[in-house]
């Protein structure tokens, strides 16, 4: 499986903290299982319900997978989908668009404008 891209849901201020060095080493979720998080178009929806659920000051990233392709590894995870993994930092520049966003505690994700 190999679409164009995938997204990750990260803190604000993680990000602005990422922006600063250059990557993103991953939420303590992402250090403690050894990779990054990533969702499909398909299973976002399922990701923020499960995982943000009540949270705000989030931003979703869109991740051009082309530039990490060396780090990113496939795995099954919810139900036996295969969810890309990036082992290793994600570097700022492979992030084409990043939108704020809110996911309400039933799961409803509110999104911002695309910024590039």
């Amino acid at each position: 499986m190999t679409p164009g891209e995938a997204f990750k849901i990260v803190d604000a201020g993680d990000w602005a903290r990422a922006e600063a060095l250059g990557a993103y080493e991953g939420s303590a979720v992402d250090l403690a299982d050894g990779y990054i998080h990533l969702s499909t178009a398909d299973q976002l929806a399922g990701t923020a319900a499960r995982h943000y659920a009540g949270r705000s000051g989030l931003l979703l990233l869109t991740v051009a997978l082309s530039q990490v392709e060396a780090t990113v590894v496939w795995e099954p995870s919810r139900g036996g989908a295969l969810f890309p993994h990036i082992y290793g930092p994600l570097p700022v520049g492979a992030v084409t668009a990043r939108r704020t966003m809110a996911v309400a505690e039933d799961g409803v994700i509110t999104l911002g404008p695309a910024e590039t």
